[in-house]
């Protein structure tokens, strides 16, 4: 589903568009004092957004549960700011008729002002779309065929938030790679500008991982998991292509854009 952008009068944090500050979280498995700490950053980012895995499997709180919480959450923030969350392989709670597994709570954070998986809209000069965790053949051609569909209305730089990173320095674990093995095709295909990442934990905090990777036309970022009441995240400034990483292990910062522009003004 496309969004359309009208002038951003009605979007939460319209006045700041002119920076586009964005807030990379994921992986936040119903932990909910980093939950409390997204909501509280909310207010001063102009998008948020959450790359997937916010259920835990391994919780002893039952699936349902959980989704009644974190769907409250997701409604609180989508009325601080704009907010996007997409879908990973903890947030799948169904069958497909073909057995594949897919994720259908989601949606219902849709009617709570969150832009959720397969939908794309525009904020500020930017094309955002969430994209659905796959699991085989039928979830991945209904992810194809919207991105497709995206990019027919796409004029300006797009992001797209997606769970799983290319198998690289964002999909290392330190003994394995993790990577999405469509993802690479999918970025020479339609040469997203950002994609903003989670699922591997372990990447931005091991040799040879990373927070960020520059791959072709496209920047890419995960900023991992950590223990503790506050996420690993990455704050971007889209409009001028700059991105500050943010953890308990230390903070390092890249400019992908004009460097011209990522000075203060």
């Amino acid at each position: 589903m496309f969004l359309p952008a009208g002038d951003g009068a009605t979007t939460p944090g319209a006045a700041r568009l002119l920076r586009l500050r964005t807030l990379l979280v994921s992986d936040l498995h119903y932990d909910l004092p980093k939950l409390d700490w997204v909501l509280d950053q909310a207010a001063d980012v102009d998008l948020l957004v959450l790359a997937g895995d916010l259920l835990n499997i391994a919780s002893s709180v039952p699936l349902d549960a959980q989704i009644t919480v974190v769907l409250e959450y997701l409604g609180r923030m989508a009325a601080e700011t704009t907010t996007v969350a997409c879908s990973g392989n903890h947030d799948l709670d169904h069958r497909e008729a073909s057995g594949e597994k897919a994720t259908s709570w989601l949606a219902a954070a849709r009617d709570r002002g969150a832009l959720v998986d397969g939908e794309s809209m525009t904020v500020g000069n930017w094309l955002v779309t969430a994209c659905a965790w796959w699991e085989g053949p039928e979830t991945l051609e209904r992810l194809e065929t919207g991105l497709a569909e995206a990019g027919e209305s796409r004029t300006g730089p797009w992001l797209w938030v997606y769970h799983g990173p290319p198998e690289g320095r964002l999909s290392w674990t330190g003994s394995k790679h993790y990577g999405d093995p469509e993802l690479p095709r999918l970025l020479e295909v339609h040469q997203p500008d950002v994609v903003l990442c989670g699922h591997i934990h372990q990447a931005p905090f091991v040799a040879d991982g990373g927070w960020y990777e520059e791959r072709g036309a496209t920047w890419l970022f995960n900023s991992g998991h950590q223990l503790g009441p506050e996420p690993a995240h990455i704050l971007l400034d889209l409009d001028r292509g700059t991105a500050r990483w943010k953890s308990y292990a230390g903070a390092a910062e890249v400019v992908f854009g004009d460097p011209a522009l990522a000075v203060d003004q």
